[in-house]
């Protein structure tokens, strides 16, 4: 297994302030040290193994937030380490302002995302911005230092940073729209103001990217073979899984249908990824859950070596409360913090569809008051136990690994994208259904027929297989239902019964510190 223990690396790549674009000078990373105990580009970038030192921190980016865990030597000054690991950011921004979940507790700025009511200055869209920037940085430099080293195993480290940065890029496109800055390796280092890019060219730099480093234009930078890389790092699979992303919010990103291209990449996952569903819906989501079938690309927590408070530590602890046994989820104690809408309950026939994992016991399924637990179901998908019922290494960091890409992921993108005019087989596309929905009846009482595909009916099946996972606020926006009022649920828009949005808030505004420092930036509209 691939583990997120790295050297802790004294240059320019991991002093990076909040803002990426404040980043100091570095004129001399490339000379050797005068003093020993300084650590310079040339240093560390000597052997194939020092690369895959520095190549554990960039995976590392998106799991722990500093050099000693779990917090008290940050990578990112300026905002609190504990709620701003990348996970936890991106679990905030994509699961909270949706039906899946609701969030109890009045952290400045938090409350806004249960209403959609953000703001530029909010410290929580500061933070998920960070995140990115900051991985995108680490990653740019890794890449600026491999480039022209012939050796084969820097030079796939070099692919797998290039995926890590896509995605990183992938996430500033999908929440932020385009006019975020840019930067590559090709621009080098030091303190200047980025220029933005849109989003018909960022959309085109990823999928080129991704297109390279999969082989698909002779690239010598590739991604090892699906299930040839060690567990949780990048290979085509996972490369494969973020094209067959992007190109199935290509409509959103740049007003193009690309579904067609989506089913092609989903297609592959399936057909050449060599990847099997696993046949314990639950096993995908314990402390054990690196030997379940089926996750293609995790982003891996050790209660030993990756000491978080964010992170699957943060998802399993903020749903326990009121009358929960914190023991039973193998943690130390809950944080009482989210649970889920009463609209979402009503999308599961909660007596068979063995995904339906609610904690109801003392819970009402109504919630009249966000800052009590007890209103509203609680979820206990998530634990830090393992399959066979043992408790995770730390009852206070979870071994719980999250899955970012998972096969059946691929599974519902196929229908989506062939229910969507991309072509494909119908008959594949209902098989591929209910093979996820005959996993979760446990028989075929709850199969579905071709009459039974369109985009809605996807939805809310994606809604039941992926909850939680950091998916639903990128579906609704496909599928056009994230803000306005033709679908809303409780606490939408601020009202307990839920209300319209304005359409703005489809994307988060770029944080105003950055706009007042970089006077090449534009904020997004309605912001």
């Amino acid at each position: 297994m691939f583990t997120n223990k790295y050297k802790i690396l004294s240059i320019a790549l991991v002093a990076i302030l909040v803002s990426f674009a404040t980043t100091s000078c570095v004129d001399d990373l490339n000379t050797s040290p005068l003093d020993d105990d300084v650590v310079t580009s040339k240093a560390v970038y000597e052997t194939p193994e020092d690369y895959r030192q520095v190549l554990a921190k960039l995976y590392a980016g998106f799991a722990a937030t500093g050099q000693q865990g779990p917090a008290g030597d940050p990578d990112i000054q300026g905002i609190d380490e504990g709620f701003s690991s990348y996970v936890r950011m991106y679990w905030v921004s994509q699961q909270i302002p949706t039906d899946e979940a609701v969030v109890g507790w009045t952290d400045p700025g938090l409350p806004q995302f249960n209403f959609q009511t953000w703001g530029a200055s909010n410290d929580f869209v500061m933070g998920m911005y960070s995140r990115i920037y900051y991985e995108i940085a680490l990653t740019n430099e890794f890449i600026r230092n491999a480039q022209g080293n012939d050796n084969a195993d820097v030079q796939t480290y070099n692919a797998e940073a290039r995926f890590l940065r896509a995605l990183s890029y992938w996430h500033a496109l999908d929440l932020f729209g385009g006019g975020v800055p840019f930067v590559t390796e090709e621009d080098g280092v030091g303190a200047y103001n980025p220029e933005p890019i849109s989003n018909q060219e960022l959309f085109t730099y990823i999928e080129d990217e991704l297109l390279a480093i999969i082989g698909e234009n002779g690239d010598a930078s590739e991604l090892a073979d699906p299930g040839q890389a060690e567990y949780g790092r990048a290979d085509k699979g996972a490369a494969w899984m973020l094209l067959a992303k992007l190109y199935l919010n290509a409509e959103v990103y740049i007003g193009e249908d690309r579904y067609s291209d989506a089913l092609t990449y989903a297609d592959k996952v399936i057909e050449e990824g060599g990847y099997t569903l696993e046949e314990d819906y639950d096993h995908l989501f314990l402390a054990d859950n690196h030997t379940a079938n089926g996750i293609i690309f995790p982003i891996t927590f050790d209660g030993n070596n990756t000491k978080t408070y964010g992170g699957t530590s943060f998802i399993i602890h903020a749903a326990i409360g009121g009358d929960m046994s914190a023991a039973n989820f193998g943690v130390d104690g809950g944080w009482s913090g989210h649970r889920v809408t009463p609209q979402f309950v009503d999308k599961f026939d909660t007596d068979n569809d063995g995904r339906a994992m609610f904690y109801t016991n003392g819970q009402s399924l109504e919630i009249d008051d966000l800052a009590d637990f007890t209103n509203g179901y609680a979820v206990t998908k998530w634990k830090n136990i393992t399959s066979d019922g043992q408790t995770g290494s730390v009852p206070e960091f979870p071994d719980t690994d999250f899955p970012m890409f998972r096969l059946a992921d691929a599974y519902l993108m196929y229908a989506e994208a062939h229910v969507r005019g991309g072509g494909g087989d119908q008959t594949k596309a209902v098989n591929l259904l209910n093979d996820l929905r005959e996993r979760a009846f446990g028989d075929n009482s709850g199969d579905v027929s071709a009459s039974d595909l369109n985009p809605d009916f996807i939805m809310n099946e994606r809604a039941r297989e992926l909850y939680w996972e950091g998916h639903r606020r990128t579906d609704l926006i496909r599928n056009g239902d994230f803000t306005g009022s033709d679908y809303v649920w409780a606490y939408k828009g601020g009202d307990q019964s839920g209300s319209g949005t304005s359409e703005i808030y489809n994307v988060f505004p770029i944080p105003a510190s950055e706009v007042n420092s970089n006077t090449n930036l534009s904020q997004n509209d309605g912001y």
